[in-house]
């Protein structure tokens, strides 16, 4: 099979029903390792593992040796947990690609496991090329010689990281680990603080740092460290460390093992892959830090929402409920799982899954938002309304990070037509938190629609422009205000730019229609409906649609003073 025909069959399938995709690619080559491949690298490319690893299987055990399949399938493997599997393939890789980096980490923390250190770090060694690998590398080696007691070599390891300025954070955190771990308090202290300086808002700093000032005597100084952090972020891991304080048990270490040190390595990186480049290293450097046995409630949490990333919301379902009861990161799980389960449209499972959760922790806050925002989604607004409701009745205080559910508030009333408890919630939304864009368009749309406070509902799109200028909906609000104020050419040029922008949105397509019309340009302005109409417009939008393809606008009619914005009404 060609190289061309080989892509051109791939991309039909792609487009093709999935299942069916890959049963036809299967029979129309009799099961061959080809059929196999292709089977398998459409698969990988639609990012469904399990599938992609069993094609893929197949066609290594036709063609045994072949080092892309061999590779190929190593990466699967790893992906899917399948840890002796992946260090079987890492042996073989490692003949014929002697720097395949991932084969390279994954055989030196088998022997990291066995605590054969000196052969982990040749491993790692082999690894220590491109950032990414010399920040890996770097980082297990130097928790190699700590699980040989060495801490000056596992400092000197680290010094290595010098070598770029990006990697400055994880060298002070690992330093003040590894120190904590090999029991010099001075170095660990003095490493701590300055992390805690550079970095107070990560999470493993907090609870590192808080959990040596406890087991160090200075319990207060932990609070404070805990408390400042919550501030900001009610993370339940370090609301339980605060709460613990006052129980007066000493805890355990934060990193009780290399191995716990190695897999808190691994964790640092994956955490800070987030882009759509890297996500899928991230998952193999979470697979790797679980089979380290380290933090295990953490790294099923952190798997859970890779998979969310990656939009496998089946494989997010499974890591998270694999987090235990008794952690205090259960409460999130059962909260993510439900968001997956609306996104895999289960969603009865969904909100019974939220309600479960509620009905365990009725003060949960982000549980009963997230239940509003399902129930939103879901268009079911009498009942976001309602939860949303609830949800701002728990706020003793608004800060300003609480603007979301009065803005999602106000949109479940607006939709049931209780435009004056909408309107109430919006600005209530604005005054926690006044520059937010999307609260600014749609009060301001809302009352651009019903012809009220024009002045103002201007001011308010305008602001909303400014602070995002390549937001096609935004830009239309503006392009329908001057609509609404009668200065037609001015929409024109607005409701152009937005559909630019978003091309297939048909209620901006109307809104130039109409544009288009008011100035005479008659032909486009059908068009631009009949582009409305074929972009699947709701059923009670399809209509007033149909109707302008045929009729067009009725004649313009007068401008009041309350219309374009010298008075205003009661809104």
């Amino acid at each position: 099979m060609t190289g061309i025909s080989l892509r051109a069959m791939i991309a039909g399938l792609v487009l093709a029903s999935f299942p069916h995709a890959m049963a036809l690619a299967y029979e129309q080559t009799e099961a061959s390792s080809s059929g196999a491949y292709l089977a398998g690298r459409t698969a990988a490319k639609l990012r469904d593992n399990d599938l992609a690893s069993d094609y893929l299987g197949n066609a290594l055990k036709a063609d045994r040796g072949n080092p892309v399949l061999t590779e190929k399938v190593f990466l699967l493997d790893l992906s899917e947990g399948d840890i002796a599997a992946a260090e079987s393939l890492a042996g073989e890789i490692v003949q014929f690609n002697s720097q395949q980096r991932m084969a390279r980490i994954v055989l030196g923390l088998k022997d990291f496991r066995s605590r054969h250190y000196d052969d982990a770090r040749k491993h790692f060694q082999q690894a220590a090329y491109t950032p990414v690998g010399e920040l890996t590398s770097w980082l297990l080696i130097a928790w190699s010689y700590a699980g040989e007691g060495d801490l000056s070599q596992a400092l000197k390891t680290l010094d290595r990281l010098d070598s770029n300025e990006s990697f400055a954070n994880f060298k002070t955190f690992h330093t003040a680990l590894i120190a904590d771990y090999l029991g010099n308090s001075m170095r660990a202290e003095a490493a701590y603080r300055k992390a805690y300086e550079e970095a107070g808002m990560s999470l493993r700093i907090v609870q590192a740092y808080g959990n040596f000032l406890e087991r160090n005597g200075r319990a207060d100084e932990a609070k404070k460290v805990y408390s400042a952090f919550l501030e900001n972020d009610e993370n339940p891991l370090v609301l339980e460390a605060f709460e613990n304080i006052a129980s007066k048990v000493v805890p355990k270490p934060f990193i009780g093992s290399p191995p716990a040190g190695a897999a808190e390595a691994l964790f640092s990186l994956a955490s800070a892959m987030t882009d759509d480049e890297s996500i899928d290293v991230a998952l193999l450097y979470a697979r790797l830090g679980l089979s380290l046995s380290g933090d295990q409630p953490v790294f099923d949490t952190l798997l859970g929402d890779i998979y969310e990333d990656m939009k496998r919301y089946d494989k997010a379902i499974a890591a998270y409920d694999k987090v235990p009861a008794g952690s205090p990161l259960r409460s999130n799980a059962d909260l993510e799982i439900a968001v997956s389960l609306q996104r895999l449209e289960r969603k009865d499972e969904a909100i019974a899954r939220l309600k479960d959760l509620i009905a365990r922790e009725p003060r949960n806050y982000d549980a009963i938002v997230t239940l509003g925002n399902l129930y939103r989604a879901n268009e079911d607004f009498a009942n976001a309304a309602k939860v949303y409701d609830d949800a701002i009745a728990l706020i003793a205080t608004p800060v300003p990070g609480h603007w979301r559910v009065f803005y999602f508030d106000g949109i479940a009333h607006e939709r049931l037509k209780e435009w004056d408890i909408a309107e109430k919630r919006f600005r209530r939304s604005l005054e926690l938190s006044p520059n937010e864009s999307s609260v600014l368009n749609y009060l301001g749309y809302s009352m651009i629609e019903k012809k009220i406070n024009l002045t103002e509902a201007m001011e308010m799109v305008k602001k909303a422009v400014a602070l995002k200028p390549n937001d096609g909906y935004i830009i239309d609000s503006l392009g329908w205000a001057y609509y609404q104020l009668a200065d037609y050419e001015q929409a024109v040029i607005h409701i152009e730019r937005a559909v630019e922008l978003l091309p297939a949105d048909p209620i901006i397509a109307e809104h130039l229609g109409d544009a288009y019309w008011r100035v005479g340009r008659k032909l486009e302005a059908k068009f631009q409906w009949q582009h409305a109409r074929d972009n699947d417009p709701e059923p009670e939008d399809l209509k007033r649609i149909e109707d302008k393809i045929i009729n067009g606008l009725p004649d313009e009619p007068a401008v009041t003073p309350a219309q374009n914005g010298t008075e205003k009404t009661n809104g």
